[in-house]
């Protein structure tokens, strides 16, 4: 590979990734300027929506791979939402170490409620993309969130 076009690949690489940032940046924003927040934030349906896809309690530190909070701001977040009677924590019996979290019915319910309007708005920022152009999107991010 030559200088030029390996400068190439660089410039083409950084393009795309600022491309892919930007859009998540311009769609989060978007949501995050939505009414339909009123019952849970944002932040809090990222967790409750990652429990409900997981369909079991999951560690914390599973939690965190998630949803884009760090350790500390996500134990405050699952704490509010414990205290809100929408998540249980309990110690793992596997590891005594560990915290897993878990979906109650009232978080459940909510996440539901929450979901159903979520996903209209999503279907909707999404039309502006054809079918075949939501499926290409959908796959090329499969492959940048495969693992070796």
């Amino acid at each position: 590979m030559t200088p030029v076009t390996e400068s190439r690949d660089v410039r083409l690489a950084n393009e795309s990734w600022e491309a892919l940032l930007s859009a998540q940046v311009s769609v989060m924003r978007g949501f995050a300027a939505e009414r339909m927040w009123d019952e849970v934030s944002l932040a809090e349906y990222d967790v409750l929506y990652a429990l409900k896809k997981a369909g079991c309690a999951l560690r914390q530190s599973e939690l965190m791979k998630q949803v884009l909070l760090s350790q500390p701001a996500l134990s405050r977040l699952v704490e509010r939402l414990e205290q809100r009677g929408l998540v249980q924590r309990a110690t793992d019996p596997n590891d005594r170490r560990g915290v897993l979290v878990t979906l109650t019915d009232d978080g459940a319910a909510a996440q539901q409620r929450t979901g159903a309007r979520h996903a209209r708005s999503v279907e909707e920022r999404m039309r502006r993309l054809t079918p075949d152009q939501q499926r290409q999107l959908r796959d090329l991010c499969a492959l940048l969130t495969a693992t070796d």
